[in-house]
């Protein structure tokens, strides 16, 4: 079923036949039979597993100076405990679990993976060594790699094409709101009980919805509610993924912002109390520096960024309508925009501007969410999603969150030699500018391919 590109770029939105349908291998039954609408129960559940995802992953980032000053540390040991120690399993783990749930009972999955990375939260709590806490955050990666390749698959069985950037972008809401909830609460119990103490309450929360999942999830391909995908092999997804040009371009944009987004937000909060602690301590008398740029943070990384994904999967939703290339083209002007004002923010003369001016970056780097992951999902059949977002999430992973905060820890460790603790820091922020061009520029190349590859003839 052939369809030229000028019918989607045309005036008139393609009909569901057109945008779902599939030829060759691919099937349609999933799609097809797919509710227009998601449950709502389904999606507030896994928002909230998003959330917690996003909390117990970046706590520590709040927690990082507290903790240096503790365990006496190096900013590049900061690094390797914020980013590398969780990074690395969670990336080797995530596609084997994402093999399992392209065949298995994906709710119980999620589960117990909320369950273990929970438990190994509070673990980082009552962690008496720096090797203690690296091997605690070491648990909360293995556990994590569970949670997201099913829910996108999940959430894909119950959508259809049309609305599954808005589905996506919805409980990708749980980046920034998850991070607003760790950076301010976070922040709040360390200064008030002390960093163990943050990490002991935000692991409560999981323990419970994951018996909720356990409880009350089910798994769609053994009750009706979708029909069932063949098993396809590894191999067979390998093959399917490899000539999938848009595939690996979204890829490597989403590696490249997350080495920014991730180094960057390891160091936030070190980068406010290093350079500008004497304006907050004066602006705020009685309140802790800490408190206070916790607060800051998780107001702007938070709500900024929730309303830049929900605006992200809105906009792509409607454009995609007349023009598939949204999925690419939404995402890389964001970002495109997003690279100057990051610059802006570091050399920003106070905390109020700096703070003011994180709005923008924060607010078009969450464009990308939405788009990008419900082109992964479109662009594959439905027995290889799990897989395509597992190894997705392993590249920007590994290359991101692994290499990122430790890069950015090294770099500032060795400015700081020369011109100090704050400036090194902020100079090792800058390094991290051109990434988001480099993301734009690999989006921007996906536009080329994935009219071809979301709808092959």
């Amino acid at each position: 079923m052939a369809t030229s590109d000028a019918a989607f770029r045309g005036g008139a939105c393609p009909t569901p036949e057109y945008t779902i349908a599939y030829t060759g291998n691919y099937t349609t039954s999933a799609d097809a039979n797919a509710r227009p609408v998601p449950p709502r129960h389904l999606l507030a559940i896994f928002l909230a597993l998003s959330t917690l995802n996003y909390l117990d992953r970046q706590i520590v980032n709040i927690l990082a100076e507290p903790i240096k000053q503790d365990l006496r540390l190096a900013d590049w040991q900061l690094g390797a405990l914020t980013g590398l120690s969780f990074a690395v399993f969670y990336s080797l783990l995530g596609l084997p679990i994402a093999r399992l749930a392209d065949r298995a009972n994906r709710p119980v999955i999620i589960g117990l993976s909320l369950m273990v990375w929970s438990t190994f939260t509070a673990l980082c709590g009552l962690a008496g060594s720096y090797v203690q806490l690296l091997l605690a955050r070491i648990g909360v990666g293995c556990g994590e790699a569970g949670g997201t390749p099913p829910m996108h698959s999940l959430i894909s069985d119950f959508t259809t094409p049309q609305n599954r950037s808005s589905a996506l972008a919805f409980v990708s809401l749980g980046n920034p709101l998850g991070t607003l909830i760790a950076l301010a609460s976070g922040a709040w119990l360390a200064q008030a009980f002390g960093w163990r103490a943050a990490f002991m309450v935000a692991a409560a929360p999981g323990i419970l919805l994951a018996f909720v999942i356990l409880l009350t999830v089910k798994e769609p391909r053994r009750h009706g509610d979708a029909v069932p995908v063949s098993a396809i092999s590894l191999g067979d997804a390998w093959r399917e993924l490899r000539g999938k040009r848009t595939f690996w371009w979204i890829c490597a944009a989403a590696t490249a912002t997350s080495v920014a987004n991730y180094g960057q937000a390891a160091f936030w909060g070190s980068f406010f109390l290093r350079n500008h602690a004497a304006e907050i301590a004066g602006r705020f008398p009685g309140v802790g520096p800490l408190a206070v740029v916790g607060m800051m943070l998780g107001l702007v990384q938070g709500l900024a960024g929730m309303l830049g994904v929900w605006a992200g999967g809105f906009l792509t939703d409607r454009l995609s309508r007349s023009d598939l290339r949204a999925y690419c083209s939404v995402p890389a002007i964001a970002l495109a925009l997003a690279s100057p004002t990051f610059v802006a923010v570091l050399f920003a003369p106070g905390f109020i501007t700096a703070g003011l001016l994180l709005i923008i970056p924060v607010f078009l780097g969450g464009f990308m969410f939405g788009p990008s992951f419900a082109a992964i999902q479109s662009l594959v059949r439905p027995g290889t999603r799990a897989t395509a977002s597992a190894i997705e999430i392993f590249i920007l992973t590994i290359v991101g969150l692994g290499l990122g905060p430790l890069a950015i820890g090294a770099c500032s460790d060795y400015f700081a030699r020369t011109m100090g603790n704050a400036e090194g820091l902020r100079w090792a922020l800058l390094l991290t500018a051109p990434a988001n061009l480099v993301a734009a520029a690999c989006f921007w190349r996906g536009r080329r391919t994935i009219i071809a590859e979301l709808h092959p003839h």
